[in-house]
């Protein structure tokens, strides 16, 4: 995995995201309920596990990367993605530090030196459990859908936007937990990532987020 890939990560680990799905803008009123459902389930949930499928689509090349792997969170901000194929690699993010571990090779990086790490390392935090609805980094867009809702965010950061020029939340209908995201990359790349099988508030212990 290289420098960019974990930058990537950092920016969150992920053009229109669901081509083909009728969407419809909420209402503010729509968009007032639809945040406090998500910010309740954001409330209640100490623990995630769930499997994820990252697809990576690359303009250069003629079919997407594609990757697979579990998820691990547990509040207030550990954070644990292992790529299981076709590489293993972990990425930890722990008391303000990224742990790597790259097919056995490990580093240690201090996000808590920089200012714009830090920031990312609270994003993900907050995307993975969907409550990240700040209007002071993002201009923010909500849509309804059939199947649930999805939120577009563009970062008002001119930093951020070289790495990230928007990303999508994909939330589900019934429960309010964010279902997919989509990272799109200044020159139209963009990684998907689905989760799948999804655990919540299961016994996670604090060995998971050992390097």
């Amino acid at each position: 995995m290289t420098t960019k890939n974990y930058i990537l990560i950092l920016a969150f680990i992920v053009l229109t995201v669901f081509n083909g799905i009728s969407q419809t803008k909420l209402s503010e009123s729509e968009q007032t309920e639809f945040k406090a459902k998500v910010q309740k389930t954001a409330q209640r949930t100490e623990t995630i596990v769930s499997d994820f499928v990252q697809t990576k689509h690359i303009s250069v090349l003629d079919n997407a990367i594609i990757s697979e792997g579990k998820l691990v969170f547990k509040a207030p901000n550990l954070v644990k993605w292992e790529y299981i194929k076709p590489y293993h690699n972990i990425a930890i993010f722990k008391d303000d530090q990224l742990l790597v571990n790259n097919e056995g090779k490990k580093q240690n990086i201090d996000l808590g030196a920089n200012k714009m790490f830090r920031s990312l390392n609270s994003l993900i935090v907050n995307s993975i459990k969907g409550d990240m609805f700040d209007e002071s980094q993002f201009d923010l867009e909500y849509f309804k859908f059939d199947q649930g809702f999805l939120v577009k965010f563009i970062p008002k950061d001119k930093r951020l936007r070289k790495f990230m020029a928007s990303f999508e939340l994909k939330f589900s209908s019934t429960t309010a937990e964010v279902e997919e995201v989509k990272l799109i990359e200044p020159n139209d790349d963009y990684t998907l990532i689905s989760f799948q099988n999804r655990k919540v508030n299961t016994t996670v212990n604090e060995s998971e987020f050992k390097n």
